[in-house]
């Protein structure tokens, strides 16, 4: 036996716990190599959850894209309200036409009031409504990414062996519209009638409310507590918008997650323009996904608007869900269903893109899964 074989028996010998230990190393069956086991320090680092990540991930999505995006809210507002109709109305002799027509001119409504509220009411009009829309846009994006990032996992782990779908993407989404629309709604209504109180620049004496705290008080005088949640049921309704958003934006994640697993399966390496493709196919999900939801659930948006206008007179006009859909179609039409989706549509797609690839970038960086 030569002095190598020797030294090395002697080193077997000398250590009789040392095969029994080496075979005892979790080893990947793929790779062939070691990895630390279950309960050692660097597995528990990688295993461990940060479920405050999402919320903070939400709110800042939520705050950036608000700011970008405020002045469309306003015309988007107004032109769902029916406070605007007659001053719409009176610029155009004629309003027949099909639905082309009639989609250009929401077009040219929406420049049309921007040109017309930074001319009248001062360029800080364009911005009414910041305030309480950023303290509702904040918790609400918040709380709506915590609980769907959160429920999505425990609703796969209690009821689909840990595995995601779109079912489980679907009843995460919905409990999380539920639960944000209930916790924000007297802040959004707060929104509205800022934003539908009109002044004019030349005299700043002519609102009807001083600032959110007066407009919270004023509702609660005059309506009642209840009258906060004015606009709950629509905002319910609504929940389907946000339902159908993320289970889109999940399904486009799967295929971008497919092209990347591909990649690595190939054994090639990624490229800059395969991470182009990952990082702009994530936005482009994020607003294609919004604007297809948007589209198709948009009636909503506008019998909220009107549920939350200020009583005209002491009157409510709109008294539920299903009598300001009647009353909408019966007094305006079809078309008023769809009042003030142009500027909607300018703001939510790009606001969806910034708002998702801001979430997905602060989680990336706290390293916690979308």
């Amino acid at each position: 036996m030569s002095a190598f074989g020797s030294k090395s028996a002697a080193a077997a010998t000398s250590r009789p716990d040392a095969a029994s230990t080496i075979e005892n190393i979790p080893t990947s069956r793929e790779l062939g190599v070691a990895v630390p086991a279950p309960d050692s320090k660097e597995a528990k680092t990688k295993t461990e959850r940060k479920p405050w990540a999402h919320f903070v991930a939400g709110a800042a999505g939520g705050m950036t894209s608000t700011f970008l995006t405020s002045p469309l809210d306003v015309v988007k507002t107004r032109l769902q309200s029916d406070f605007y109709k007659q001053q719409l109305a009176a610029s155009h002799s004629n309003r027949s036409g099909g639905l082309i027509r009639q989609g250009a001119r929401h077009f040219q409504e929406t420049f049309q009031i921007l040109a017309n509220v930074h001319k009248v009411e001062g360029w800080r009009a364009l911005f009414k409504g910041l305030g309480p829309n950023l303290s509702g846009v904040v918790p609400a994006r918040a709380i709506n990414f915590y609980t769907y990032g959160n429920g999505k996992r425990i609703i796969a782990n209690t009821f689909n062996d840990g595995k995601e779908n779109s079912t489980v993407h679907l009843f995460a989404a919905a409990a999380a519209g539920i639960v944000t629309g209930t916790a924000t709604n007297p802040i959004w209504l707060i929104k509205t009638r800022l934003q539908l109180d009109k002044q004019h620049a030349s005299s700043p004496g002519s609102r009807q409310y001083k600032n959110s705290y007066d407009c919270a008080r004023q509702v609660i005088r005059q309506e009642g507590f209840r009258g906060l949640y004015r606009g709950l049921s629509a905002s319910y309704l609504g929940v389907t918008e946000s339902t159908l958003q993320w289970v889109l934006y999940e399904r486009m994640k799967g295929y971008l997650a497919r092209r990347k697993d591909l990649i690595v399966e190939s054994g090639r390496k990624e490229t800059l323009w395969d991470g182009f493709v990952d990082w702009s196919g994530k936005l482009g999900a994020a607003g294609s996904a919004k604007l297809f939801a948007a589209i198709i659930t948009y009636p909503h948006e506008v019998v909220r608007t009107r549920l939350r206008q200020r009583p005209t007179d002491g009157k409510v006009k709109y008294t539920g869900l299903i009598q300001c859909f009647k009353l909408i179609w019966k007094e305006e039409g079809l078309v008023s269903m769809y009042g003030g989706l142009s500027p909607h549509l300018l703001r939510v797609v790009p606001s969806a893109a910034i708002m998702f690839g801001m979430y997905e970038t602060i989680l990336r960086l706290f390293g916690e899964k979308a």
